[in-house]
């Protein structure tokens, strides 16, 4: 059976039909597509026929940034839109999403939710929300796994035009508190438990936790997934039951809203004060979605062209929201909730690729170390599951090595007797989206990301100069910055009145240029390869967090002084993340310590934040002004000379530097 025509294609034939626009090459319509702005975001919208009742007055007023404004005027619903597709998909014989956890996928069974019953569903749902008081702008926060009535309660609140933040239930108190505390939720949704590597996990003690420190929930709607009983009522508070809202068969229509509308807060940490909580709009999240699935990731209708999708996130990672984004183009969506290595105390990473083949997945995705783990184990997926289906592969996260390039051309299927289409990307929570990516028109290079993303206009930058301006480097690595606004870039930050912290964490270093973070280098062909974050905020298999929560977790403990923790990214290598602590007097980190430590941290926030070691210290180095000296370290653990990235004479404890500087020589010696 022949592929299909790649999306790219089609939408450069509907350019050249529509807009008398032709380009011979990627890099002429990735550049037509950053030069102008209005007509490229224009023609996204039209391409994928969103509607508005009301009509636009601009497609991008005050193209700054922070603050520009896009398609004023216009309204539309995310949940409208994704449900529209539902007649058509259905009638195909697709249905919405495919589903397994781990004991259903070790019975080799698969649940299915066709578009109807989804939009059935959701429309019990909205209805009961609303029913409860909730109205447009009230916030819902969830705590739920990676299963479809997750992504039922999402599209609900969406439909009213609430706004929508889940956390993962394997999230600690302290990090759940952390976020939705800030946030001040109406209505709660949550799990009693949920099932990982062959145990169940008892969450009922978090919810109450929870309940008892988020005095602003009127309404708390428990989800049975381990069948525990618990009583979530108290005086001012209802309690529901979750599948019998779903039961219900009750009437709803999605509102429109305008297309900057708040949807949903995800977060994404630094290194002090609380996780940042970022507000995304309706609009902007659905024309990035639809416009980086189809065209980059060239992921088409279900109905059109048979794809069924599949990129393995918990709901605590901006892939979730990646995935369910893909419904709004009409494509079946595969889920799996569940240890990707297989049950406890076994490390059978063949456990997606099992799952892939049952689903009849066509768009394979996962974190890079995904791969390496795969890699490491001799996983032989095809010796394990009918991947015939299969005809891309996606990869995000951290950066994928040229080792795991071959091994994913060596293990996965041939397409039309050529190596599996290798499509990486990298984005970010920050602004729900990608800077780049892949196309299945250009060829794929080991170890190197196909292109800038249409759209997106990512440089790589030198340090800033006297005026704060940076200069644009070609195969040369520097900082990933994007010179022009993006439609799903962030409203603002919730509680920052000023706009400061929103300014501080994106345009501090190059003002009205968003800084993302990450290092990066543009290749003469037009790709491009990420080196890791260029800042001290820590990424474990691509979720991004902050050392501030950390911090507030090992400090606590009795023993502890002072901390300090750094990531170790290396680009083709597992990362390396220590944490170095200083002891009150008397006191010696020995085994015992170690390990409270590490589930100190392992409780009040998750499994992945635990440092892969402890280290003792006398001191952790300082600023004059206090500030703990995490990118130093960080440098100087990564090779750097310690007089090029630091000034001993503006430290309050210089003499601390040196045990570091020691570590890193030996470090090095080592082959670290």
């Amino acid at each position: 059976m022949p592929l299909p025509e790649p999306h790219i294609t089609r939408y450069q034939r509907w350019l050249r039909d529509t807009r008398g626009l032709s380009f011979d090459r990627y890099d002429a319509l990735w550049r037509w597509s950053v030069d102008d702005l209005p007509a490229f975001w224009a023609s996204i919208w039209d391409y994928f026929g969103l509607q508005s009742p009301t009509p636009r007055t601009a497609v991008l007023e005050h193209p700054a940034m922070p603050g520009a404004r896009w398609f004023p005027g216009a309204q539309l619903n995310y949940a409208q839109h994704l449900l529209s597709h539902a007649d058509a998909s259905h009638a195909a014989g697709h249905p919405a999403i495919v589903f397994a956890d781990e004991a259903l996928l070790a019975r080799g069974e698969l649940r299915q939710i066709s578009w109807p019953e989804l939009r059935r569903q959701v429309a019990a749902c909205a209805a009961a929300f609303q029913a409860m008081g909730v109205q447009r702008g009230d916030r819902i926060c969830a705590v739920l796994p990676n299963v479809p009535q997750t992504i039922v309660v999402f599209l609900a609140c969406a439909s009213l035009g609430a706004i929508w933040s889940v956390c993962s239930p394997d999230m600690g108190p302290v990090a759940v508190l952390d976020r939705f505390r800030q946030i001040e939720p109406k209505l709660l949704v949550a799990c009693d438990g949920y099932r990982y590597a062959g145990q169940a996990h008892d969450r009922r003690a978090l919810l109450q936790q929870l309940l008892a420190e988020l005095p602003s929930v009127r309404h708390a709607v428990l989800w049975r997934n381990l069948g525990l009983e618990v009583d979530l009522s108290a005086p001012g508070r209802q309690a529901h039951d979750l599948d019998t809202l779903l039961a219900q068969d009750r009437a709803f229509e999605p509102v429109p809203v305008p297309f900057d509308h708040p949807l949903w807060v995800v977060y994404s940490s630094g290194t002090t004060g609380l996780p940042k909580p970022i507000v995304h709009g309706h609009g902007g999240v659905m024309i990035e979605a639809l416009k980086m699935s189809a065209l980059h990731n060239n992921i088409g209708p279900s109905a059109v062209d048979g794809d069924r999708f599949h990129w393995y996130s918990s709901t605590g990672w901006i892939m979730w929201n990646s995935q369910v984004g893909v419904l709004l183009g009409g494509t079946t969506i595969c889920i799996f909730d569940g240890s990707p290595a297989g049950p406890q105390g076994a490390t059978d990473w063949s456990t997606l690729w099992r799952f892939a083949g049952l689903a009849r997945c066509s768009f394979f995705g996962a974190g890079a170390a995904f791969y390496a783990s795969c890699l490491k184990a001799g996983v032989e997926p095809q010796a394990v599951a009918d991947l015939s289906a299969l005809r891309a592969v996606g990869s995000t996260g951290s950066p994928l090595s040229e080792d795991c390039y071959r091994w994913i051309w060596d293990k996965l299927p041939k397409v039309d007797g050529q190596d599996i289409w290798l499509a990486p990307i990298s984005g970010g929570t920050d602004f729900a989206g990608a800077f780049v990516g892949g196309l299945i028109t250009l060829p794929v290079i080991e170890g190197e990301m196909q292109c800038r993303c249409l759209g997106a206009s990512v440089e790589a930058w030198s340090e800033p100069d006297a005026h704060g301006v940076g200069r644009p480097l070609v195969d040369e690595v520097g900082e990933l910055v994007c010179t022009k606004p993006m439609p799903s870039m962030p409203l603002y930050f919730w509680g920052d009145a000023d706009g400061k912290r929103y300014h501080d964490s994106y345009f501090d270093m190059y003002p009205g240029v968003w800084r993302h973070g990450d290092w990066i280098k543009i290749t003469p062909r037009g790709g491009a390869i990420i080196y890791g974050r260029s800042d001290a905020t820590i990424n474990r298999h691509g979720i991004r967090m902050g050392t501030a929560e950390l911090y507030r977790a090992v400090e606590a403990l009795p023993e502890v002084l002072d901390s300090l923790v750094v990531d170790l990214e290396y680009l083709g290598r597992e990362s390396w993340m220590p944490l170095f602590v200083t002891l009150r007097d008397g006191v010696t980190l020995d085994a015992a310590l170690t390990q409270r430590i590490k589930q100190v941290i392992r409780e009040a926030l998750s499994a992945r934040h635990v440092p892969n070691d402890v280290y003792q210290v006398a001191a952790i180095p300082r600023t004059l002004s206090g500030k703990k000296m995490e990118l130093p370290v960080k440098k100087l653990l990564m090779g750097a000379a310690a007089d090029s990235v630091l000034k001993r004479d503006a430290m309050a404890n210089a003499d601390s530097v040196d045990w570091f500087v020691a570590l890193a020589q030996q470090r090095a010696q080592a082959g670290g």
